[in-house]
């Protein structure tokens, strides 16, 4: 592939180092523009819809917005290299994905904002020059990092819970560089769909600023490296002298990653059940019409996380995701589907595969929208 794609991202967002890391693992030629540019206004945004990022133009002009539909637009066009073949290592892979863009929010943002000493002038230097050097723009700057700093709370940070969230988040660290002890990947020896989700929150926000970068270069180095792996064009795993090249055979998913799921499976879990009743809810009483815009909240959740009560808000998004988990679930056979939730039951993520709106979500036109 030769011509030249247009990432509109912001190297401190989120969202935009899971397409940006695809971008790069797949070798697919592309330059990175800030959303400040002129042209994102002008030209995408129009096409775009809403002024989110990553969105992507391709050489022909035809505009993407969304990691997620990014992903899915190279995935379909090039055999979907990033997908493994066996129904375990998909479901997993695709479990990942959600966990990253939705799942680990919560420490992401913990660590961020709440950590102003060491990452106020990092991010507000990300902050400040993502946009063009206008008049207004130190003003622009300071009300949208002042709105930014509320985000932990939103997703039930508060001072009763802000040590629970790191010691959940710490044992992930832990069990995560585990895990990376053995291979340099998710599921082997490249990269899967679960490994692009997963760097969303890894890169930008614990990976980068300063307080937990720090944190995790001196917990779990294995971790920081996979960090950078993901953002490197080769395969990056000198460390490991018996490299392979393909995902693990057998579909074979290490007992190690399975430690990883069973962690995140203790908020992930009951945040996703109580999500799913709210929204169902609102499902209920509102009865959107099939192509009515899915709105991004949906009112908030509470769950409880080893004897404490989390108050966090109900995503749809979460359930946009989840649905190519059970996609894939539900298009086994029923051996196959008997192997994938021995599996799950082994980390406490059975439930999953159940756990479901009254309507689902599509993405058209670039928009996420119900289904009837």
């Amino acid at each position: 592939m030769s011509e030249v794609h247009t990432l509109y991202a912001i190297t401190h967002s989120l969202f935009s180092g899971r397409a940006r890391s695809y971008l790069i693992k797949n070798q697919i030629p592309f330059r990175e523009l800030s959303t400040g540019h002129e042209s994102f206004k002008a030209d995408v945004l129009p096409k775009g819809k809403l002024p989110t990022i990553p969105t992507l133009v391709t050489p022909e002009g035809d505009v993407i917005r969304d990691g997620a539909a990014i992903i899915e637009h190279f995935e379909a066009a090039n055999g979907r290299p990033c997908r493994p073949v066996g129904a375990k290592q998909q479901v997993v892979s695709a479990l990942f994905d959600v966990i990253g863009t939705d799942g680990l929010l919560r420490p992401a943002m913990h660590y961020r904002w709440n950590f102003q000493e060491d990452n106020l002038d990092f991010v507000r230097y990300h902050f400040l020059y993502s946009q063009r050097d206008l008049p207004a723009r130190e003003e622009k700057t300071e009300k949208m990092m002042g709105r930014m700093q509320q985000v932990a709370a939103i997703w039930g940070v508060s001072d009763d819970t802000k040590s629970l969230v790191e010691e959940l988040y710490l044992e992930y660290l832990d069990t995560l560089s585990a895990h990376f002890e053995h291979y340099p990947y998710l599921l082997g020896w490249r990269p899967c769909i679960g490994d692009f989700g997963l760097i969303a929150p890894m890169y930008a926000h614990l990976g980068r600023d300063p307080y937990p970068a720090r944190l995790m270069q001196q917990r779990a180095v294995r971790v920081y490296r996979w960090v950078e792996r993901m953002n490197r064009a080769d395969q990056d795993a000198p460390e490991y002298f018996n490299a392979g090249t393909d995902f693990l055979p057998d579909d074979e998913v290490p007992e190690s990653l399975l430690n990883v799921l069973k962690v995140i499976a203790e908020d992930f879990v009951p945040e996703t059940r109580s999500a799913a009743a709210t929204i169902n809810q609102w499902l209920q009483e509102n009865r959107p019409q099939a192509g009515d815009a899915a709105e991004r909240f949906l009112g908030q959740v509470q769950f409880e996380l080893r004897g404490q009560t989390i108050t966090s808000i109900a995503q749809p998004y979460r359930f946009f995701e989840l649905q190519r988990v059970q996609a894939i679930y539900d298009a086994l056979d029923t051996a196959e589907q008997q192997a994938v939730r021995d599996m799950l039951d082994r980390c406490d993520m059975a439930e999953l595969l159940s756990i479901r709106l009254d309507q689902s979500i599509a993405q058209l036109d670039n928009l996420e929208v119900w289904q009837a």
